[in-house]
């Protein structure tokens, strides 16, 4: 059966070509990630710079010390992005794979129900199919593993000296990391084939006499449960973003497109040919012929359609909905911040000189200590101030507790760090500074969250002091005195500037650092999508060999096939793309409620150019990898129709 399988790969080359590269193109992205984080490890691992505290502990595990990195020497930061892409990259991968194979199994199901004709029973197919999903996933795999080898050197040299990653990353050994990759990548494509091989043992030897491959309209029973497994979960996962859900908000963005697309694949058979009836209502009435065979096609292959639409999905809906959240996230930042900031005036510099008409100076002094947990320990950053002077420069009205009680050793925490730590005003917190020295801290105060303005901790200046006497201000927020023209004193301020354009520059850098994380996160994904989606149309166009030829027999031109494909090919990108949207629609508006609740008047800044580039790149990917291959074919049909006629 193996040497059958072999057999089978070499024949139809042009099927599982495109089932190889979509795999060899994840596992590079999955071992690329690995290998980095790998370097990240080994670095902190290495690294001297750190500051070793013990946990609490609690009743599942035991007190045990840990060490935690200095700040300059921190690569959590990259840590977190490479399992983000890992994460997406692996889920993309798990997509385009289970539907190239559904694809491939599905073109050859004439050639399966000849095999069943001739005496092959269902499990002597379904092993013939696992057998050439194991060759193409081996190849594939160690391909994929051996570029990710190749290109770990150049992602460690661009991510080195980065704010994600401020030291000097060196490979790691490779080969623990790039095991996992290649293991994820048999695993992926095992799970990809085990249903197609479900489907192509369930094909009857009729199948084999069948002149067109017609696709039956039902799924079955245990895909619509899935599905509907999946959609309640993603409708769980929609209920809980929102404003008490705090930092859980971000990551909920990211992983409740992905089960929607998971149900959305699954129950696609039965949605998109509802879609394309409805999409192709406008074609139909302009073009009449090749839009209503596009439509029939569509509505006719309901499998071959939700194949071709699922990468589209995919990145559409994922995509889609990352943009705006990063989008809204920077938006309820922008006014988080001119809310929290009550001074018209700051002052970038670390002093300033006396002037007359300055009433008060809130020169915060920027520390960090190392806040230990039940399990682990976080390096976090906190800012000394004067209760008295900040509260009339920040919107520092306590929600419970007195900041006038902030002396000695004692903390304010902000609103969001004391529901996600469950902490109470009269709670200790465990802190060790730079200097080594441990205190607990005890909280006297919950304030509103000033993301921007104010840390989560906020410290007594003598205590900042103590620890770290060479602090020093990183920025002043200064109030002018009663009658004085905030304007006119920026005139005679060195490094001044009014508080509404310092906001306008915070915004724009959170923004600047949210579209490089988009860049990071998106950019391994979409290119992969693209050539899956690219792969997928494809695999399509290449089959249709026949049924262009039929077409042709019967007076079809070559400039109305081409049509057909044409609207055909634009229906299934317009359907996937109104699922993606529906997704990124109602995940974005979640998500701008969840952030900003509690913040009046935020700006309202959809990058529209993104998401319409998203939208225009995967319609022309579909069109053109449809189009291409099909005037290739109609050159080679147009002489196959010629012998015919002379016959």
């Amino acid at each position: 059966m193996f040497f059958l399988s072999s057999q089978t790969i070499r024949r139809h080359r042009h099927l599982y070509a495109g089932s190889f590269v979509a795999l060899a193109v994840g596992v590079f992205l999955l071992g690329l990630a690995a290998t980095a984080t790998a370097a990240t490890i080994a670095h902190g691992t290495a690294n001297l710079v750190s500051i070793t505290v013990t946990t609490l502990g609690d009743a599942d595990a035991a007190p045990r010390p840990v060490k935690v990195p200095m700040s300059g020497e921190d690569v959590s930061g990259l840590q977190v992005v490479l399992s983000l892409v890992g994460t997406i990259s692996g889920f993309i991968t798990i997509f385009v794979i289970a539907s190239t194979f559904a694809f491939a199994v599905a073109s050859r199901r004439q050639e399966l129900g000849l095999l069943r004709l001739i005496g092959a029973t269902p499990r002597q197919v379904r092993r013939m199919i696992i057998g050439e999903a194991l060759v193409v996933a081996v190849a594939a795999s160690l391909t994929g593993a051996l570029l990710a080898q190749l290109a770990t050197p150049l992602l460690l040299s661009q991510a080195s000296y980065t704010e994600l990653a401020p030291v000097k990353l060196e490979p790691a050994s490779p080969w623990v990391p790039l095991a996992i990759a290649v293991g994820i990548g048999l695993v992926v494509a095992m799970l990809g084939a085990r249903s197609a091989a479900r489907r192509a043992g369930r094909v009857g030897p009729i199948d084999a006499l069948r002149e067109a491959s017609l696709e039956s309209a039902r799924i079955g029973p245990v895909r619509v449960i899935f599905g509907l497994l999946f959609l309640a979960g993603a409708i769980a996962m929609l209920a809980l973003i929102r404003p008490s859900s705090g930092e859980g908000v971000v990551p909920l963005s990211m992983f409740t497109p992905m089960v929607l697309v998971v149900a959305l694949t699954l129950l696609a058979p039965l949605i998109v040919p509802l879609l394309g009836r409805l999409w192709a209502m406008p074609l139909v009435a302009w073009t009449h012929v090749s839009g209503r065979l596009a439509r029939s096609n569509v509505i006719a292959t309901p499998r071959r359609s939700a194949s071709l639409a699922a990468p589209i999905l995919a990145i559409s809906a994922v995509a889609g909905s990352m943009v705006l959240s990063l989008s809204f996230a920077a938006d309820s930042a922008a006014a988080t911040i001119r809310d929290t900031l009550r001074a018209p005036i700051v002052v970038t510099a670390q002093s300033m000189p006396t002037v007359s008409g300055v009433g008060a100076v809130d020169a915060g002094l920027p520390v960090q200590f190392v806040r230990a947990g039940a399990e682990d320990a976080q390096l976090e950053d906190a800012e000394g101030i004067d209760p008295a002077i900040a509260s009339q420069t920040r919107a520092l009205t306590p929600l419970s507790g007195d900041l006038s009680q902030l002396t000695g050793n004692t903390v304010a925490v902000s609103k969001q760090m004391a529901g996600f730590e469950h902490y109470q005003v009269g709670d200790e917190v465990p802190a060790t500074f730079l200097d080594h020295q441990a205190v607990k801290l005890r909280i006297v105060a919950i304030v509103p969250d000033g993301l921007g303005v104010n840390p989560d901790f906020l410290l007594p200046l003598d205590l900042v002091r103590q620890h770290n006497p060479t602090a020093k201000p990183e920025r002043l927020f200064v109030q002018p005195a009663p009658g004085v023209d905030p304007t006119e004193l920026v005139t005679r301020l060195e490094h001044a500037v009014l508080a509404t354009a310092w906001e306008a520059d915070q915004a724009d850098g959170v923004r600047q650092g949210n579209q490089l994380g988009l860049v990071l996160l998106l950019g391994p994904a979409a290119f992969y999508s693209a050539i899956a989606i690219a792969n997928t149309l494809l695999m399509g166009s290449l089959q249709r060999r026949q049924e262009f030829v039929t077409s042709r027999l019967l007076g079809a031109t070559p400039n109305q096939i081409r049509r057909m494909v044409l609207w055909e090919s634009s229906l299934v990108g317009l359907v996937a793309l109104s699922l993606g949207t529906a997704i990124t629609v109602t995940v974005g508006i979640l998500i701008r409620h969840a952030m900003t609740a509690g913040v009046a008047d935020v700006p309202v800044t959809v990058p529209w150019g993104i998401l319409l580039g998203i939208g225009g790149l995967c319609l022309t990917l579909a069109v053109g990898s449809a189009l291409a291959p099909t005037s290739y074919i109609l050159r080679v049909v147009s002489q196959e129709t010629v012998v015919h006629q002379r016959q």
